[in-house]
């Protein structure tokens, strides 16, 4: 069923289900970014590395699950994925919490990012089907700046809930928000489907690609480590980097693969992508690193660590909406830019300003709001940018690939933090690294976002307010 054919149906509610699940699954990519100590003092016998794979497992599985799920919703109906991935989350996360070990922890994370991949690309889709065209721009602006806010505030909310409560509360926090998705989806959403979707089950591809980012995340984990040796590093990257080839490889020759290659040749698409990756491995290396800097170096508390945390994420929404209706008028090219310069100048701060004397308003506030802003310019737009130029039958894969690119950039940005900021005593110079890393990385996307052209069909600018 089309909603716009339904006046009954207010798609500001289907909207607000939605968003809600979406908010769901993005602030439970981040608030663990909180619990790495926590977590390590409830199982002492686990390694640094074990316990960034609670994070790092969720993760890739989430993104190599997205562009399967996002052709099952389209085949088998979005409200029915939606429901079953809603259920799966809230499922999952009540093992995280009861989890005796740490095995058994990311293992229900792996249970729990498959909820997540199924519930993900659905919401876009039933998102999409209550709105027109008109309105893409601001809805899917505002829909990337629920799971911006999400992932901003995640660290800061985990760590009042953390400290308070203990990690397994992050987590049993989710069962009754998804619960009540589930309730108020039964009679608001309407199911929808494409009977003529492809799915892309990709089971070889899914391995390789899954085993191609462990590896090459371990060797980044590792490179300091005495436990492995230089030549088992060595043969686990060149493993790695030969597994990516051949999933490209595959992804080429085979008729039905997990990645559709072909997308790429579209420039916009293929360039926002690039963006992605390097924006989203800043993103997460800013977030995880915010806790070891407040915690080691100034000698917050976790609870005054997240309230340090609160200020940035609280201009993402507001800047995101803004940004929304002005790429409506301009298209998201300029934005994109403004808000990786933004961000180089609010890592160049980092750099340059905080030592190691705490003075939250002087020396850190002004750069935390200049990042708040640039991550609601940023964020939304990639994801709108992504599927701009896309013919109508490659949107949901479209996003979903998207999805997934940014998210296996989220899990080489924790990999890097944990090998740069773990297992040693932290100096300050040790952030400095991490922001030298940061500004690099996004002037990079910047440039990378010259190159994407989302300017809108004059019909569209006119509707667009």
């Amino acid at each position: 069923m089309n909603y716009q054919q339904n006046p009954s149906v207010n798609p500001w509610a289907v909207f607000g289900i939605a968003s809600l699940a979406t908010f769901l699954i993005s602030i439970d990519s981040t608030i663990l970014y909180a619990a790495f100590s926590s977590i390590a003092a409830s199982f002492p016998q686990a390694t640094p590395v074990s316990i960034s794979w609670v994070m790092n497992a969720y993760t890739i599985v989430y993104a190599t699950s997205l562009i399967p799920a996002g052709g099952i919703a389209d085949r088998l109906g979005r409200k029915k994925v939606f429901m079953y991935g809603v259920g799966l989350f809230v499922a999952a996360s009540f093992l995280c919490g009861i989890a005796p070990n740490i095995y058994v922890l990311i293992a229900a994370r792996v249970l729990q990012a498959i909820g997540a991949a199924l519930l993900g690309p659905s919401s876009l889709a039933l998102i999409l089907e209550a709105f027109p065209q008109s309105k893409r721009a601001q809805v899917m602006s505002s829909w990337g700046a629920v799971g911006a806010l999400a992932a901003a505030i995640g660290p800061g909310l985990g760590s009042f809930i953390i400290d308070s409560l203990g990690w397994e509360w992050a987590f049993f926090l989710n069962i009754p928000v998804g619960l009540y998705c589930l309730l108020k989806g039964i009679p608001t959403l309407h199911e929808s489907r494409n009977s003529h979707t492809h799915i892309r089950l990709d089971v070889a591809g899914m391995c390789l690609i899954i085993l191609s980012v462990s590896l090459l995340t371990t060797c980044i984990i590792e490179i300091k480590s005495a436990s492995l040796s230089s030549t088992r590093l060595h043969l686990m990257l060149t493993t790695g980097m030969g597994l990516l080839v051949a999933f490209i490889l595959w992804c080429k020759k085979t008729t039905d693969p997990l990645v559709d290659m072909g997308l790429f040749k579209n420039p916009t698409y293929r360039f926002v992508n690039m963006a992605a990756v390097l924006f989203s491995i800043a993103f997460a290396m800013m977030f995880f690193s915010f806790f070891f800097f407040m915690t080691n170096i100034w000698q917050y508390s976790l609870p005054q660590a997240g309230l340090a945390m609160t200020p940035g994420p609280l201009s993402v929404i507001p800047v995101a909406i803004i940004s929304g209706k002005i790429a409506s008028k301009i298209g998201h090219r300029s934005i994109l830019i403004t808000g990786c310069l933004m961000f180089a100048s609010s890592a160049f701060w980092y750099l340059t300003i905080p030592g190691l004397t705490p003075d939250y308003i002087g020396s850190w506030l002004p750069a935390q709001l200049i990042t708040g802003a640039a991550i609601g310019m940023v964020m939304p737009s990639l994801s709108a940018a992504a599927v701009h130029n896309l013919p109508k039958k490659d949107y949901a894969i479209g996003s979903a690939i998207n999805q997934a690119i940014r998210q296996i950039g989220t899990v080489v940005g924790v990999a890097i933090t944990v090998v740069l900021l773990v297992n040693q005593h932290i100096q300050l110079n040790d952030f400095h690294k991490i922001y030298e890393i940061q500004i690099g990385l996004v002037l990079a996307a910047g440039l990378l976002a010259t190159r994407v052209d989302t300017r809108p069909k004059p019909e569209e600018s006119r509707s667009a307010f």
